[in-house]
């Protein structure tokens, strides 16, 4: 369902209530993006769309709440009035009723039209639940974001223990061990990445970061390595050693300059470890997207 403008901005126009945490709620215009929006963040919410008048919503309306009272709470039903509630109908497209509408995570996500069997509903209700691995990552970054490292960690191990095919979620385990220096607890995360990890986001980066750390262990600290590649600017090695080292320590704007020359130097310098290495840093500053433009750039120019 596509929405013409955002909900949020729409509905907090119009007034808002706080968020009233209890069991099914009669929403309106004014209490919409509280009850259904922000609850939706933390639970399933499913509104439905009906009116008095309506003998399918008569059928519909106590299967939806007896299923609700049987989930302890993993999910909301929230009852929208359309007579008395026009606004929000049209907003939705509801020109049939029963109508349910499905939000989680803020946004709408799936409907149906008509009355379904009890069957059918669970297996709809079913649908819209979150995934408890998802759950847990989302928790996992909430609690990065805010500092709690040790409750981050035991979300993103809950994650994985609820799924440990869950790549995209080991991925983030890896780079936010990698922030803790536990590069000896990051390397066992890494080779339990399935095979299908190489195509998710990040990957490279991280395999990228992973062995730089891994090789900084066994290299002269960074300013020995510069004064080595001051002395002879063209040792390759040195460039590419002085580079792992930066990216070890998480300095990409400097290693970036020292891949650009070995790129701009020999294209064939273990299998065009300039070029590579550099996309790979590239995703390593995925926030700072002013450098990595001037650096494509460069490396553009470099390559023709």
């Amino acid at each position: 369902m596509k929405e013409k403008t955002s909900l949020r901005e729409w509905s907090l126009s119009r007034g808002r209530s706080t968020l009233r945490g209890q069991a099914m709620s009669d929403v309106t215009l004014q209490n919409f993006d509280a009850d259904v929006i922000e609850t939706s963040r933390h639970i399933p919410v499913l509104v439905d769309f009906w009116a008095p008048w309506c003998g399918p919503c008569r059928t519909l309306g106590p299967m939806l709440e007896k299923l609700e009272g049987e989930a302890a709470s993993k999910w909301r039903l929230a009852k929208v009035n359309v007579d008395e509630n026009q606004e929000l109908a049209s907003h939705f497209g509801v020109r049939s009723i029963p109508h349910v509408v499905a939000f989680a995570d803020g946004q709408a996500v799936d409907q149906f039209i008509g009355v379904l069997p009890e069957s059918g509903l669970r297996e709809f209700i079913a649908r819209v639940m979150p995934d408890p691995g998802r759950v847990a990552l989302r928790a996992a970054r909430d609690a990065a974001g805010a500092g709690d490292r040790e409750a981050a960690r035991s979300a993103f191990q809950a994650a994985l223990a609820f799924d440990p095919g869950f790549d995209a979620a080991r991925l983030e385990y890896i780079g936010f061990l990698l922030d803790e220096d536990a590069l000896d607890q990051a390397q066992p995360e890494f080779g339990m990445l399935s095979p299908n990890a190489a195509q998710e986001d990040g990957y490279a980066a991280l395999r990228t970061r992973i062995e730089a750390m891994r090789g900084a262990s066994d290299l002269p600290d960074a300013a020995t390595l510069a004064a080595r590649v001051a002395d002879a600017p063209g040792d390759l090695q040195a460039r590419l050693d002085l580079a792992r080292a930066l990216i070890a320590h998480r300095q990409y704007e400097p290693a970036l300059e020292q891949l650009l020359a070995i790129a701009r130097t020999d294209r064939t310098f273990e299998d065009d470890i300039g070029r590579t290495a550099m996309l790979s840093v590239f995703k390593l500053m995925s926030d700072q997207p002013d450098v990595v433009s001037r650096y494509r750039r460069l490396l553009a120019s470099a390559l023709n």
